[in-house]
């Protein structure tokens, strides 16, 4: 491991992007075979038959969940611990109120497993956001899109074509429903918060922040190397059980007021840029375009800086890991070299 060295923060020693390794079954193997066999079956019906089908039928949200929550049932996630900042444990039905996102909020999660997607959507029916470190718009997925993407290499841009908008049009847009933002821009192992993505600050300023992290018990369900979908599969079928611990920080607002007006301004300027992209197709390639406007720098104020430290830090303390200074193109340069390891 000492070739990868390089891709272990300087100050902490910590490598959040290695894959975490599992505890050898030894004589239970024959248990872990048997598990897997059984509930992978059931885990690929019930799934296929819900995101081909029953997800675009208008069920009712209440009906939406609790098949999500079969699809978790399946591989035995049913083992939730959950708190909340400023509310002790046995009393959460009391004291919830304000404490927990509701529509019209925004969910800044950790991201380590498809797993975080599919418990998001079963408790909050949220919308999901892709982020990028040098844009400060979101790419708007779907609920399968958010599951792969967990399992899908880094991109430091936005594919050509993407759907690409900012929070405060879809708090706008959608006001019944909870946005869900990955600002770290790709998965780790839990072992470290990455730098964020501009991404936040781009949310209104009255909207609630909610940093959410996500962690699992045994935490070789995350997927920090891209493409691992049978080891996923392996190591999340062929456990009796899986451990949830849901940590909710206490609100954060986005308090830089500058960042509106430069945020309203860039959108106009994208509006603009896009309805007119047409007319000069015929001197300017789509694609030259589109790099031009993605390799645009963001720059922050201290405010701005601020509001994204505390996010980060809440994520942090919530996990109880540190932040690492691993950038996303960090990711890409050790995928890459894990990929030629052997």
């Amino acid at each position: 491991m000492e070739k990868y060295s390089q891709f272990r923060d300087r100050g902490s020693g910590i490598a959040p992007f290695f894959p975490v390794s599992s505890t050898p079954a030894g004589i239970y193997l024959p248990v872990h075979v048997f598990l897997f066999l059984v509930k992978l079956p059931f885990l690929i019906a019930i799934s296929t038959t819900y995101f081909l089908f029953l997800q675009w039928f208008p069920l009712g949200s209440l009906f939406k969940k609790a098949i999500l929550w079969m699809i978790l049932g399946i591989p035995g996630i049913w083992w939730i611990d959950l708190q909340i900042d400023g509310v002790k444990k046995g009393s959460l039905a009391k004291k919830h109120e304000g404490r927990v996102p509701e529509p019209g909020h925004v969910i800044a999660s950790s991201f380590t497993s498809p797993i975080d997607s599919l418990y998001l959507a079963a408790i909050f029916d949220p919308i999901f956001t892709i982020s990028y470190p040098h844009t400060r718009q979101v790419q708007y997925i779907s609920l399968f899109g958010a599951i792969f993407r967990a399992l899908a290499k880094p991109q430091e841009y936005p594919p050509k074509g993407a759907r690409m908008t900012d929070l405060r049009t879809l708090v706008a847009e959608h006001p019944t429903r909870v946005i869900v933002v990955f600002p770290e821009c790709t998965t780790t192992n839990g072992r470290g918060i990455m730098p964020f993505s501009p991404s936040l600050l781009t949310t209104p300023s009255q909207t609630k922040i909610f940093p959410i992290s996500l962690r699992y018990t045994p935490p070789d369900v995350t997927t920090p190397i891209p493409g691992q979908y049978w080891a996923f599969m392996w190591n999340l079928l062929s456990q009796p059980s899986h451990c949830i611990r849901v940590r909710i920080a206490e609100v954060v607002y986005n308090n830089s007021i500058s960042t509106d007006a430069a945020g309203e301004k860039k959108g106009r300027y994208l509006s603009n840029f896009m309805d007119t992209l047409g007319e000069d197709s015929a001197t300017t390639s789509s694609s030259e375009t589109l790099t031009s406007l993605n390799d645009q720098s963001v720059e922050l104020n201290p405010e701005e800086k601020r509001v994204l430290d505390k996010v980060g830090e809440a994520l942090a303390r919530l996990g109880r890991v540190k932040r690492v200074g691993l950038t996303l193109r960090d990711k890409i340069a050790f995928v890459q070299a894990w990929s030629k390891r052997k």
